[in-house]
């Protein structure tokens, strides 16, 4: 069975990973690529070897596609996908699934009522360097978990900046860039699930239109873990890094916030130091590989409603920061619970 893919959005993101991670699978084709401007539609897809290029969603869902990736802007995602989900496509969406996480909770109604697959691309979760820690905490090599950080503050390149740093109308902001990364990636290596959030957020220089380019979040975990994390924007000099520690060890990786298989991460205990070794399998690789599973049958996509929790907590910072408060987490609620 070959999975035939449509692309809603001729974006960088899916030029850079995402192309490349479709035909990489096996059984994996795009189709068509669809543009609201027909010129970039032809381009692109001229640039990128995909055989149809269309302006309009109804044309590419009218198309012998299988599924879709959903890469454009953020306020575009809900009606995207619900529309894909009516015409019996599966559906892979960017993070986050939508600007609010009651909007995320409809595709979720909406894919199970229709029998598809819906999955949040959250490629962190992907990364060997993040399923070696994951696993590590699973065997109890640091013990009773107590704390951890995360580094993701970067430099936003000049290319991508655009909607990002200007238009609120369209989910701009470093908190639903980054944070809903962060926000999932604590919960895939912790295995907990956020229950508050306190955060600050900045606009450092970058942002405008009242949009924040920069955030500083406290996070509390079900099972009392707390977590820091800070996402940017605008710091040209920072690398990534990702901290987990227990009562009998420490976890700590280093450059691992990132779209590439890099990084390290050492083990840290009363025995001494030794670094972990991990797969270096394409972060968007293998995503596209367990989603073609799930299309068969075989499993979940890496991220499927995943994708709601990380929105409600991107919200819950948002509130947050504006009330000065700490913020509950609570999917089935949104930020208001």
């Amino acid at each position: 069975m070959t999975v035939s893919w449509g692309l809603i959005g001729a974006s960088t993101i899916a030029r850079q990973f995402m192309i490349g991670a479709i035909r990489a699978q096996k059984d994996g084709e795009i189709a068509a690529v669809m543009s609201s401007s027909p010129e970039r539609a032809a381009t692109y897809a001229s640039e990128n070897r995909i055989p149809a290029a269309v302006s309009t969603l109804d044309a590419l869902l009218k198309s012998d596609i299988d599924a879709v990736y959903i890469s454009t802007t953020n306020e575009l995602h809900l009606e995207q996908a619900l529309a894909a989900i009516e015409a019996g496509k599966h559906v892979l969406c960017e993070k986050p699934l939508a600007l609010t996480s009651a909007d995320a909770r409809k595709m979720v109604a909406a894919a199970r009522a229709a029998g598809v697959v819906l999955g949040t691309n959250h490629h962190l979760r992907n990364a060997g360097s993040h399923r070696a820690m994951r696993e590590a905490i699973a065997a109890g090599r640091i013990g009773r978990l107590i704390a951890a950080r995360v580094f993701h503050s970067v430099y936003l390149p000049e290319n991508l900046q655009g909607w990002r740093i200007t238009r609120p109308d369209a989910g701009g902001g470093v908190v639903l860039d980054i944070t809903v990364h962060d926000a999932d990636t604590l919960r895939f290596v912790l295995g907990d699930d956020p229950v508050e959030i306190s955060a600050f957020t900045q606009s450092a220089g970058m942002a405008a239109g009242g949009l924040e380019d920069g955030a500083m979040c406290l996070w509390r975990f079900a099972s009392g873990v707390i977590a820091q994390s800070h996402e940017g924007f605008t710091t040209k000099f920072a690398g990534t890094g990702f901290e987990v520690h227990g009562s009998e060890g420490s976890l700590i990786a280093k450059n691992v916030m990132t779209q590439k298989p890099v990084g390290s991460v050492l083990l840290r205990t009363a025995q001494g130091e030794e670094e972990l070794s991990f797969d270096r399998e394409d972060l968007y690789a293998r995503s596209l590989r367990e989603f073609h599973a799930a299309i068969r049958g075989d499993g979940q996509p890496s991220a499927t409603e995943d994708g709601v929790w990380s929105l409600t907590s991107a919200e819950a910072a948002l509130q947050s920061a504006r009330s000065g408060n700490a913020v509950a987490i609570d999917p089935k609620l949104g930020s208001a619970a």
